[in-house]
């Protein structure tokens, strides 16, 4: 049972900062922060009072023996802002009856977990925000993904470990994180009150709580049946859980997630993707004809790194996902992300974008530039492909997101994309574009 999220504790505001310390020693800060961090979280447990009160109202600054080198901004009060907001892989969804879900991941204290938001205005208000708490009191969660049902269930896949201790994370200097080892797995949630209440955990990828999967885009298809793409790192020794090189698996439930099928490798003996592939990578389409789609991206070595050659992929399946074709490359082998998405498009049809480095023909520098092509099941590729982002080139030094958008708009034969890119600026921003077909 979810229950709406209320202000932190002390003891929750100092365990987020005891957590930051911990991510930044992991990402080599300077020392002085991993320590200022700490002492400042000790310094919260010993205050009486509610320190996100104080904060709520304006009144930071009343706490002593928090230095300034403990904040980026020298406020207390922007920081505990920061944590009480801080989220990320966000994830949105419409129902049938046109209710809007959002959900995203976040921290508060111990406990990694999902939120969701519901609106039932177009999105323009969610007054119902509902915390999905986690059994384990020091949890793995990450990396959410959104589905409804013909019957308005809603589904919430997500990465889940009772024992966040378990996981070694692998940081890029101009990205963020991806994970070595781990008790990683992918579960599911569901609600049919519109988001009101929640299940309890079911277990989708085989194996919990060592199955190696850390992500699953999920469908649902008109007959209720629910599809997921696995992402799957093979656990080469379950004591300490180190993951080996990973693959996309598929699998489904046709009973509303109380049985999965066994999974099916997409794209066999194609490239295998490292444990340092940071971004949010496999994605899932279905068309109206129940043809099934996936994306994803390979990396040549277990270790990413610089000078690695990355190449994006295509799948599909016509017999609800038994079997898979022969992978279809879509980029190029250049050695940077290619962050996929796919949606479906008119039967038989499917939209495929990504996000990577390419290099402005102007200037000559390397830069984030988004891309959309159209491929057909029987006819191949439809156009040549399309540098929707334009001559607005982001910087490769500042990393645009681990996610993008993809989907069809007003009609089957048109698309809108959302990406984010560090255009002028060192700050990534979100752009979008509308792409019709004739």
């Amino acid at each position: 049972m979810a229950k709406v999220k209320a202000l932190p504790r002390n003891s929750d505001v100092a365990d987020q900062l005891e957590l930051l310390a911990d991510l930044l020693e992991l990402e080599g800060e300077a020392s002085f922060r991993v320590l200022a961090y700490r002492r400042a979280a000790t310094r919260i447990r010993e205050t009486a009072g509610s320190v996100a009160e104080l904060a709520l109202a304006g009144r930071a600054k009343e706490l002593n023996g928090i230095g300034n080198a403990a904040f980026f901004a020298g406020n207390v009060g922007e920081v505990l802002r920061e944590l009480q907001d801080r989220a990320g892989d966000p994830d949105v969804v419409v129902g049938p009856d046109g209710t809007v879900y959002a959900a995203y991941m976040t921290s508060n204290g111990s406990q990694w977990y999902p939120v969701v938001a519901v609106s039932s205005d177009h999105g323009q208000t969610f007054p119902r925000v509902t915390v999905l708490n986690p059994p384990d009191p020091k949890n793995w969660g990450d990396r959410d993904f959104l589905a409804v049902g013909p019957d308005n269930t809603v589904y919430l896949t997500y990465d889940y470990g009772p024992n966040r201790t378990s996981v070694t994370f692998v940081c890029a200097s101009s990205g963020s994180c991806g994970f070595s080892t781990g008790d990683v797995n992918v579960v599911m949630q569901k609600s049919s009150d519109h988001g009101q209440t929640w299940s309890g955990m079911y277990y989708v990828s085989p194996g919990f709580p060592n199955s190696g999967s850390d992500s699953g885009p999920i469908f649902v298809e008109p007959s209720g049946r629910i599809d997921v793409l696995l992402q799957e790192y093979p656990l080469s020794n379950v004591p300490t859980d180190n993951m080996g090189p990973g693959v996309e698996e598929f699998t489904s439930s046709p009973d509303g997630g109380a049985t999965w099928s066994k999974p099916v490798v997409v794209g066999p003996n194609n490239g295998t993707m490292s444990v340092d592939e940071w971004w949010i990578d496999g994605a899932l389409a279905v068309d109206s004809a129940g043809n099934l789609y996936a994306s994803w991206d390979t990396q040549q070595g277990f270790r990413f790194g610089l000078g690695t050659p990355d190449t994006g992929w295509l799948s599909f399946s016509t017999n609800g996902g038994n079997h898979w074709s022969k992978p279809v490359q879509v980029t190029d082998n250049a050695p940077v992300p290619h962050i996929m998405e796919v949606t479906p498009g008119p039967t038989g049809t499917v939209y495929v974008s990504w996000l990577t480095q390419v290099t402005d023909s102007v200037t000559g520098s390397p830069g984030y530039a988004e891309f959309l092509r159209p491929f057909s099941i029987t006819a191949g590729w439809l156009t040549k492909p399309i540098q929707v982002s334009g001559t607005n080139y982001g910087d490769p030094n500042t990393w645009p997101g681990d996610t993008t958008g993809l989907s069809t708009y007003n009609s089957l034969n048109q698309v809108v994309l959302s990406w984010g890119s560090a255009v002028n600026s060192h700050k990534s921003a979100i752009y979008s574009s509308v792409v019709t077909f004739s």
